[in-house]
């Protein structure tokens, strides 16, 4: 049977497992660092307004949103959302993450070519997400390999999609502690706080390409030993 084959067992699941730990991770070092306020006070609102003057961009609101670790930048609306926690939190946490969504403005702002990337393969990948394993499954029972072979190219897109978001999501991190410390946001010894939360986040991401990567993987190879 396709479901019950080893390469799920030594593939998949420690993939799975690594993502969980990093999932867990994120919300321990938040959860640490959104109890020690930042000594001069500044609410998370304030911090992404100051990376946003930082980079002259004059048409992008601040606005709370419902829901926790809910923070995004809307590049459709150009809003950054931020969780109430910090877009009033005074934390380090709030600082951190709220500087790093600002950090995805001054991207789309500054027409960073992996968001460009990004977007051109977005389609496609959401298809691939869907309905790319399925069609490869489907044409597997079937003995139909042109449909396994789009079902894998379908699914592939959405490991490469993935991959292209990490660049983008370490370099909004590197925007975000770039500011905080070229316009003294934190003191020197928060900053090393800042950045904890912003790498266990930025973890989570790598171990979600893992996952990604492992499936792919398990697709094809167990589709390479039913055609030989």
């Amino acid at each position: 049977m396709f479901w019950y084959d080893y390469y799920y067992l030594i593939l998949v699941v420690p993939a799975l497992i690594i993502s969980l730990i990093a999932q867990i991770n994120v919300k321990k070092t938040y959860a640490a660092m959104a109890k020690i306020p930042n000594n001069k006070r500044l609410t998370g609102a304030q911090a992404a307004a100051r990376v946003l003057e930082y980079y002259g961009i004059r048409d992008v609101r601040i606005e709370p949103v419902g829901g926790k670790l809910s923070d995004h930048y809307d590049p459709r609306a150009n809003v950054i959302r931020l969780s109430q926690e910090v877009f009033s939190g005074t934390s380090i946490a709030s600082i951190g993450i709220a500087c790093h969504e600002a950090g995805h403005a001054a991207q789309h702002a500054q027409n960073y070519v992996p968001i460009k990337v990004r977007n051109f393969i977005l389609p496609v990948a959401n298809i691939g997400s869907t309905v790319g394993f399925y069609l490869a499954i489907f044409g597997y029972f079937l003995g139909y390999g042109i449909l396994v072979d789009i079902g894998i190219i379908l699914f592939a897109s959405v490991t490469v999609f993935q991959l292209v978001t990490l660049p983008i999501e370490f370099n909004a991190s590197r925007r975000a502690i770039s500011v905080i410390e070229e316009t003294e946001m934190l003191f020197t010894d928060e900053v090393p706080k800042a950045k904890k939360v912003l790498f266990a986040a930025a973890m989570t991401y790598v171990a979600a390409l893992l996952v990604s990567i492992m499936s792919l993987l398990r697709l094809i190879l167990r589709t390479r030993n039913r055609r030989n």
